[in-house]
């Protein structure tokens, strides 16, 4: 097995490789691309053979916890394994572009937590966490907090997390409960920076999603408010061979505070590439910082909470 980069994940212990991988990728439609269960297992495989040791995952991305458990649920001491709460058990697929429904009641969070055991063929997860970052208000109400909490007390979760934003991510990590936070973040979206900053400190992991910005710089699309920022800033100087793609993943790597950057991917050519964009280390601290500075005067900038 290849050896990666790996940080500890906050204060939880866990030594997790700098790269993960985001199973979303793998729900198939109608929520997603249309992904067979070859593709699935191929990857999957592929990606703990990489080296790759942190999987993150949902009741909410279709068929992902089900082709998680049935094609590595025997190599299951090979990962950690995180997945989520409060999405509503049994309801059917949201349209693309729309959330799905979300429940924080203990009943629906037992529920969801049973089936998800039961189709990753586990009897534990290592982190599980709240989706959408609800309001500390949400999060009390219901018990739904005091649930989770009971649940890693019971071993039934090792440490409990959030999949948090602005605004309620402040009050989050004011709790002090949350292991390990969830958070989007990559070159052309920083808003979240400082958050992250912030979440390390208090002694929190740091998963970070979104960090290769969907591959949209070598793949011609530059749709949304992240990619107009690209298309405004002037990086070709600091780019130094570099693929925009390669320099985006890098730049989210370079974040001194990540602990994991979780990338979803069925290609594994693409699952290569990203490890050995990883193996490349960080960018250079004169570059990191010339970066930042364009990149905040072309929109992308830390948000004060």
């Amino acid at each position: 097995m290849n050896r990666l980069p790996t940080r500890q994940l906050g204060r939880t212990g866990l030594d997790v490789t700098m790269l993960g991988y985001g199973a979303m990728e793998i729900r198939g439609a109608p929520r997603g691309r249309d992904v067979s269960d070859q593709q699935a297992e191929t990857i999957l495989h592929a990606v703990l053979d990489s080296g790759v040791n942190y999987i993150d995952t949902s009741i909410d991305y279709g068929v992902s916890e089900e082709r998680i458990g049935r094609y590595i649920g025997d190599r299951r001491s090979e990962y950690y394994l995180a997945s989520k709460c409060g999405c509503l058990v049994g309801a059917p697929p949201a349209p693309r572009g729309q959330t799905s429904p979300h429940v924080f009641t203990r009943d629906n969070i037992l529920k969801g937590v049973e089936q998800s055991l039961r189709r990753l063929r586990t009897d534990h997860l290592d982190v599980l966490q709240f989706h959408i970052s609800p309001s500390r208000q949400t999060l009390e109400q219901d018990d739904a907090l005091g649930t989770v909490l009971e649940l890693k007390r019971a071993g039934t979760t090792r440490f409990i997390g959030m999949s948090g934003t602005l605004p309620h991510i402040v009050d989050h990590i004011a709790m002090g409960v949350f292991d390990v936070f969830q958070i989007p973040y990559s070159a052309v979206e920083r808003e979240h920076e400082g958050i992250i900053a912030a979440a390390s400190k208090a002694g929190a992991g740091i998963v970070v999603r979104g960090g290769a910005a969907k591959g949209a710089p070598t793949e011609g699309k530059h749709e949304g408010v992240q990619w107009d920022r690209w298309q405004k800033v002037e990086l070709r100087d600091l780019l130094d061979g570099m693929t925009p793609m390669e320099f985006v993943l890098r730049f989210t790597f370079t974040h001194p505070d990540l602990d994991t950057n979780i990338v979803g991917t069925i290609d594994p050519g693409h699952l290569r590439h990203n490890v050995e964009v990883l193996k490349q280390g960080p960018l250079g601290a004169d570059v990191y910082v010339e970066a930042k500075r364009r990149l905040e005067a072309a929109g992308s900038a830390p948000r004060r909470p």
